[in-house]
């Protein structure tokens, strides 16, 4: 963990507010894509980060592998913060050579200050930052290569957009950001608030897939994806790492189905890397786990079949 301080390095702990509540800093390079070319791109993710795992099942879900190309940082987040050690299960970082992702940020911005986040979308013609918010580079990917790809598939439809807003607007503070709430917490209010809103959420999640398909009805959305990459990791990281634990995901009869249809998408489960995903947080947060111990379970199997067949679904929305 640790963030630049203009340009320069710093090994050091998010810092909580006074009463013990994790706050997320903003990401701060979020430009629009210039144009739309074929390997002019290059975006840098964690296989561990649920945020940079969105990035992941878009750049899969829309075609976009041939004109993307992607650097995997190691699982393994030490003193410099995400590195491309080979070692701990980094690709390398197939632009320069970098040793720290941090280095990414400072050929941006010399005197960058603020945490060094995934995902990155870089520019290799500009050598610069594109784009460091998720929420972002996944609308850029829906819709920004379409010529190129010729991939109508459409995650963020305009008829469903007030819907995908609505959700995404409630679930993020409560599930998405909840369960990091929760985990980074330093005070026992802070993190039975976070604790109660992320399981009375999942209580609405649950019932609101009892009757719909997909969180906004027939049409799987950005919405579904933005869930998708928190709730893989639930049972693995969040409910014992973060203190999770009042209920398992797989305890959820809708919530599991769902999160195994999604799965089991095209495209999706080559996303998702649980040895990355266990090591990171068990051994990269060393003020939570001091001893880096990871468990060796549970046992899961997201290729098990599910009963979403039940209700209407209708896909993804061809533009």
């Amino acid at each position: 963990m640790g963030l630049l301080i203009d340009g320069r390095w710093h090994d050091q702990w998010y810092e909580n507010g006074k009463d013990g509540t994790f706050k997320r800093e903003n990401a701060q390079r979020r430009h629009s894509l210039p144009a739309p070319e074929a390997g002019r791109y290059h975006l840098y993710v964690s296989l561990a980060c649920p945020w940079a795992h969105r990035t992941l099942i878009f750049r899969a879900i829309k075609g976009l592998a041939p004109l993307i190309d992607v650097s995997v940082v190691s699982w393994l987040m030490q003193d410099h913060g995400w590195t491309f050690d080979q070692q701990q299960g980094s690709s390398g970082d197939h632009l320069d050579a970098l040793q720290y992702l941090h280095q990414r940020y400072t050929q941006d911005d010399p005197h960058y200050t603020g945490r060094v986040t995934v995902p990155v979308l870089w520019d290799k013609k500009e050598k610069r930052i594109v784009n460091n918010e998720s929420a972002e580079i996944i609308r850029i990917f829906n819709s920004a290569f379409n010529a190129l790809t010729g991939n109508t598939l459409d995650l963020y439809p305009a008829p469903l957009r007030p819907a995908i807003e609505a959700l995404n607007e409630r679930i993020y503070p409560a599930v998405n950001n909840g369960v990091y709430r929760a985990g980074f917490a330093t005070t026992q209010e802070a993190y039975e608030a976070a604790f109660d809103d992320v399981f009375n959420e999942l209580d609405y999640l649950e019932e609101l897939l009892g009757r719909n398909r997909y969180l906004a009805g027939e049409y799987l959305t950005e919405a579904d994806v933005r869930l998708f990459t928190t709730l893989v990791r639930f049972d693995a990281v969040y409910h014992g790492h973060f203190k999770c634990n009042l209920r398992r995901l797989s305890d959820y009869h809708n919530l599991s189905n769902w999160l195994r249809e999604l799965y089991q998408w095209p495209g999706v489960a080559g996303t998702v890397d649980m040895e990355h995903i266990q090591k990171h947080y068990y051994m990269s947060h060393k003020t939570i786990n001091p001893n880096g111990i990871v468990p060796k379970g549970p046992l899961q199997d997201f290729n098990q079949p599910h009963d979403r067949e039940r209700l209407v679904g209708k896909g993804i929305w061809q533009g």
